[in-house]
């Protein structure tokens, strides 16, 4: 297995995952919060599509999916079209109420984009520093193995939260 494979092979359970945690629900169990402060799963599954888009895009020097293909005008959130989410308050996670199909839309989207990235990549490309904001700075193969990981612990929120759901 070659590097692009296995990249692929890891950021393809992403919207598999995503797709088996939002099957069936509707708009009152995608907003779902067991706290005011909580998060939802239409945020989760949003955010973690929406840090993947911004940041694959930018290691690719390519836009977002979330501009260039509509999405941000399809899900008209009260948010200008960077944001991601990250360090959003209680009410702005509570103003992402959008329905399974616009999530997973969005997502097999980013995945599309995502894939046809990672298919050009060989293992010199891993080394290559994508940011020196950081000490030490990051690395392409270290920024893709973050995005993936935010991805992954995200969808085990939206799981656990879909159980509470469940059992309610």
């Amino acid at each position: 297995m070659n590097v692009a494979d296995l990249l692929i092979e890891s950021y393809s359970r992403v919207p598999e995952t995503a797709a088996r945690v939002v099957a069936g629900l509707d708009e009152a169990a995608l907003t779902y919060r067991p706290d005011p402060q909580a998060n939802s799963i239409s945020w989760l599954v949003w955010h973690l599509a929406r840090g993947q888009d911004a940041q694959v895009a930018d290691v690719a020097g390519t836009e977002q999916s979330w501009t260039i293909d509509g999405w941000a005008e399809r899900a008209g959130l009260p948010f200008g079209p960077s944001d991601t989410g990250y360090g959003h308050t209680s009410e702005q996670v509570g103003q992402v109420r959008l329905d399974a199909d616009l999530l997973l839309g969005y997502l097999d989207d980013v995945h599309r984009r995502t894939v046809e990235y990672l298919a050009t990549l060989g293992p010199e490309d891993l080394d290559r520093v994508v940011d020196t904001s950081w000490d030490p700075p990051v690395t392409l193969g270290v920024r893709l193995v973050s995005i993936v990981d935010d991805d992954v612990a995200h969808l085990g929120q939206a799981a656990y939260l879909r159980g509470l759901i469940e059992r309610r």
